[in-house]
């Protein structure tokens, strides 16, 4: 059987998928046919329930669980990972209502931390994640919210952090911060999910064992081309929770969910997560 999956090139995401992607692990018979696109686009592209199998930020996630439930292992979640709220000078948080902010869209966990944070009357403008710094330099946007390999180069630019929302939701929650996670169409076959849910723990099982078999596909796809960048890129959002969510792990996502859509929180576990399987 055939699936499409979809996932970012960010590092992370890259790591984690490489022995899917080349075939370094038993697949159970499953093939894949990959797409590569921006958390946004993702996340628009499961609204729209194209993928079978998809990387998600776990905001637009309460949405989508109508038709999808999220898989044990693959999520980005963790501890002082969080997006920051960058400048080129130095801003009172006082200030921040009447600024514009760059946000990576507004489906990204990234958008839903700043407004937990702040409220929803901040002003934001939708931009690729990768162009945030630039235009923040350039003057677009007054301060910018940045993810990924950002968060390893905003200061090389001479930008400074006004606010680390990882830090903000933790002190707040006590919780790990629940970026994104992967998804499966509730629609497939239990034994097609049951598979996949082994395979993509074997996945970031394998890449864990065997950190440098995914440079050369990392490399293809990142951002940010140094490869300590992407080791640190790695090291920041795979982590034990990435293996397995646990009690814990699914404990901050369904915070989250409260938070963004209390109609999804209603739902039972079973409903959210997929059973693990061995």
């Amino acid at each position: 059987m055939k699936l499409s999956l979809a996932y970012s090139p960010c590092p992370n995401d890259t790591f984690i998928f490489d022995a899917i992607a080349n075939k370094r692990i038993d697949l159970e018979g499953l093939e894949f046919e990959i797409t590569l696109g921006d958390v946004q686009e993702l996340n628009e592209k499961a609204f729209q329930n194209i993928p079978d199998v998809t990387k998600v930020s776990y905001h637009a996630g309460a949405y989508l669980l109508d038709g999808y439930q999220v898989l044990n292992s693959g999520s980005a979640l963790g501890h002082n990972c969080g997006p920051l709220l960058i400048s080129k000078n130095p801003i009172d948080l006082q200030q921040i209502e009447s600024m514009r902010i760059g946000i990576p869209g507004r489906h990204t966990t990234a958008y839903f931390l700043l407004k937990h944070a702040f409220g929803n009357d901040v002003t934001v403008e939708e931009m690729l994640f990768s162009d945030i710094e630039k235009e923040v330099l350039d003057g677009t946007i007054d301060l910018g919210l940045i993810i990924h390999e950002n968060r390893f180069t905003y200061a090389d630019k001479g930008l400074v952090k006004i606010l680390d929302l990882g830090e903000y939701w933790e002190e707040k929650t006590q919780l790990p911060i629940p970026l994104g996670g992967i998804i499966v169409k509730k629609s497939l076959p239990i034994a097609v999910k049951e598979k996949m849910n082994r395979i993509m723990r074997n996945s970031v099982m394998y890449a864990m064992d065997h950190p440098d078999a995914a440079l050369p596909y990392m490399s293809c796809h990142a951002q940010e081309m140094n490869p300590d960048v992407m080791r640190s890129h790695v090291h920041l959002y795979v982590n034990a929770f990435t293996i397995d969510l646990g009690n814990k792990g699914r404990e901050a996502v369904h915070y989250l969910l409260k938070i963004a859509n209390p109609t999804a929180y209603s739902l039972h576990s079973s409903d959210i997560f997929l059973a693990n399987s061995q």
